[in-house]
């Protein structure tokens, strides 16, 4: 089993807040003989009839030496997960949810919009100490 973030369960209590539904905790997805873990599962009820929205979520909390270095890890995981998610048919949109600190300063920076923008990064940024999703980025 992973390793969770240290912003776990603010993301969980952020999540909850916003009318979703957490369904794993963790993701597991297989692929090939090997397990790897996207950090939740979520769903959102859309109406009665309808099916509910379903996310995965990836927890970054950006608080290593480098941020460069953040930043690589954590595309490099949201790539294969969403790879994965892909050639499996699971039917749920990838995001990775990050601290306001983080949104604001190294994605803001020339080399985190060039890989935000490349990569199509979906990203949830997240108030750490309101515990609350602040924007949805796509």
């Amino acid at each position: 089993m992973p390793r969770k973030d240290i912003y776990h369960d603010t993301v969980i209590k952020a999540l909850d807040r916003d009318g979703w539904t957490i369904t794993d905790d963790p993701l597991r997805l297989s692929y090939g003989g090997r397990n790897v873990y996207v950090d939740l599962g979520a769903e959102q009820p859309i109406g009665a009839e309808k099916e509910g929205n379903r996310i995965a979520v990836e927890i970054k909390s950006f608080i290593g030496e480098s941020d460069v270095h953040e930043l690589s890890q954590s595309i490099g995981q949201y790539n294969m997960y969403r790879d994965i998610m892909v050639e499996i048919g699971l039917e749920r949109v990838l995001w990775l949810a990050v601290p306001m600190y983080a949104y604001d300063g190294i994605f803001q920076e020339p080399i985190g919009q060039l890989l935000k923008n490349r990569e199509r990064l979906k990203i949830i940024v997240f108030d750490e100490q309101k515990e609350e999703i602040k924007q949805w980025i796509q």
